[in-house]
């Protein structure tokens, strides 16, 4: 997938990925359909930074989602 262009569907992928990788069990807090491509390169860096790692503490886990939740529509 091409991920260097601000599109809605790479806006979708990026959130759906993260949230896999991150094992969220409140994944409906996280709705793709929540964020736009307007905040894209936020979401961009959050997911590179994210599929980078293979674990994460709990306090990074927790900075990751109030990250996200700042970018929700």
């Amino acid at each position: 997938m091409d991920l260097s262009n601000p599109t809605k569907e790479n806006v979708v992928f990026m959130i759906e990925q993260i949230k896999e990788k991150l094992r969220m069990v409140n994944v409906d807090a996280m709705k793709s359909e929540h964020f736009t491509d307007e905040n894209y390169e936020d979401i961009h860096y959050l997911y590179e930074m994210v599929m980078k790692r293979n674990s994460f503490s709990p306090s990074e886990m927790q900075a990751i989602v109030s990250e996200l939740g700042s970018l929700r529509k």
